[in-house]
């Protein structure tokens, strides 16, 4: 018994040792390395479908074209195009403008020193930067610029420095806004809708021909609001920030403060929700959304159910066509999707944390709701950007099943030809041994070739001098009744050409 189970063992190791020659044979290149990862390695789990607590099947609420799915923009690093960064508070933005000069595989890397935040992020072979954050050119229109400031400073800022790497005074930002405010105003163009960011054709290309391509992140807004109030709490207020729309800040009217003093440290959570001019309230729209369309801060231009309206269209129509927007709750998506979009890679994967100062905070549902109600704009623009993000991840993802499975199916036809062509290989050589055994046999091949040869032609010339002959008595004894005419000679000649053409072809 252990000698017919020895006997087996020792059948199947010499099967595999043949089998891995074979295939060693087949393909010796590398074009089957991955074929053979594949076979002998254990499947790789899917590092995107367990990032989040949602449920496996996500199930779309809105109609997106395939173009607002597709999301490939022809990024030139090397030439004039910019990335331009629309960082909203307490959004993750900071991480993720990090990640953007730190974290990215390029032929010039960022040069980030120790202790200073900005980091100089230039083109290959030029001193001009592809990257227009906080962290690359810092606050170059004003602290946390949102959309309406963003669109009217940067072409002006980096048409009028090639280098934006040095900041303009903040009176400098003031006349650039001021400036572009009034070209807008005098553009014969007046109307709500080709003033909106959504025509994306005038506002992402800048006079000297420039492509810029906004990007930004989103949070859950109950989340990302308890983390602004934690932030404030802390004596956080941005009161440098501009608040420039249509060429001016707003007045302390149109913008009252929350509180008095130098900041509002210390502030209880029913205070921040109390107060009715807090901007931390729909604060995702309000920075997406173009404020020209509803006369800035001025709220007594427009109802408020009208402004709100408007405003949320405007928000989701911007989002929907930036190059890019990534979700806090959703980073390893978030990067596959930016990598995608812009042909970039990061060198380190990005890092869920579901533990924020935010989840820290223990609230009651009465207090939830209420947060939800204050921010309710925020919550449908949320609700939408999300859907549309888990779509257009979809999407890429299923793109990418179908080049794989492209890629397999080429590797599988090379694998059959090399192997029928190896079968035909070893076909011909066992052809050529045998005709070698022949040779060997019979000195003269020749000789029984050249009597074929003979042979045959010597039937087709009698079979034709027979025809011949056959059809010229024919003719001979037909000729008192007929008179011979062209088409009876023709018919003859065809005829004997067919048959000549079948002796031939017989050959």
């Amino acid at each position: 018994m252990d000698e017919k189970s020895n006997k087996l063992l020792l059948a199947l190791v010499m099967l595999f040792l043949f089998a891995v020659i074979v295939l060693q044979y087949v393909c010796p290149g590398t074009e089957c390395q991955l074929l053979r990862l594949h076979a002998f390695s254990s499947p790789v789990p899917d590092p995107y479908r367990s990032e989040d607590e949602s449920s496996a099947r996500f199930v779309p609420r809105y109609n997106f074209t395939r173009s607002d799915l597709l999301r490939k923009v022809d990024f030139d690093i090397k030439g004039d195009d910019l990335i331009v960064f629309l960082h909203i508070q307490k959004t993750g933005g900071t991480t993720f403008g990090r990640h953007l000069v730190r974290n990215i595989q390029l032929e010039q890397p960022c040069e980030c020193r120790v202790g200073q935040k900005k980091c100089t992020c230039h083109r290959p072979g030029k001193r001009e930067t592809w990257l227009f954050s906080r962290f690359s050119t810092g606050w170059s229109c004003g602290l946390h610029a949102d959309w309406t400031e963003l669109t009217s400073c940067v072409p002006s800022v980096v048409d009028g420095k090639r280098d934006s790497r040095l900041r303009p005074s903040r009176w400098r930002i003031f006349q650039i806004l001021d400036a572009a405010s009034k070209d807008k105003r005098g553009s014969p163009n007046t109307n709500a809708v080709a003033n909106s960011p959504s025509s994306t054709k005038a506002r992402n290309t800048s006079k000297s021909g420039k492509n810029f391509y906004y990007i930004t992140i989103l949070r859950d807004p109950v989340s990302r609001y308890l983390s602004e109030w934690r932030h404030v709490q802390r004596g956080a207020t941005w009161k440098a920030s501009l608040h420039v729309c249509d060429g001016r800040p707003p007045t302390s009217e149109e913008l009252p403060s929350c509180y008095t003093g130098d900041d509002w440290s210390g502030c209880p959570l029913k205070e921040f929700m109390d107060c009715p001019y807090n901007l931390a309230n729909n604060r995702q729209v309000r920075m997406l959304s173009d404020l020209t369309l509803v006369g800035c801060y001025n709220l007594s231009v427009m109802p408020e159910k009208q402004r709100n309206k408007v405003l949320l269209e405007s928000a989701k129509s911007n989002l929907k066509h930036m190059a890019f927007f990534g979700l806090t709750e959703f980073q390893r998506k978030t990067q596959y999707l930016f990598e995608k979009t812009f042909n970039m890679n990061f060198i380190l994967p990005f890092t869920q944390y579901n533990t924020t100062r935010a989840s820290s905070v223990e609230i009651s549902e009465e207090i939830q709701k209420r947060i939800e109600g204050l921010n309710f704009l925020d919550m449908e623009l949320y609700s939408y950007a999300k859907d549309l993000f888990l779509q257009r991840y979809q999407f890429m993802r299923q793109k990418d099943h179908q080049e794989a499975r492209r890629k397999r199916q080429e590797q599988r036809r090379f694998l059959k030809g090399r192997l029928l062509q190896t079968h035909f290989l070893s076909q011909g050589q066992g052809q050529s041994q045998n005709q070698n055994q022949n040779q060997s046999q019979n000195p003269n091949p020749n000789a029984s070739q050249n009597l074929t040869q003979n042979l045959t032609q010597n039937l087709t010339q009698n079979l034709v001098q027979n025809l011949t002959q056959s059809s010229s008595q024919k003719e001979n004894r037909e000729s008192p009744k007929h008179n011979p005419g062209k088409e009876q000679n023709d018919s003859t000649s065809n005829g004997a050409n067919d048959y000549i053409g079948s002796v031939e072809k017989w050959r």
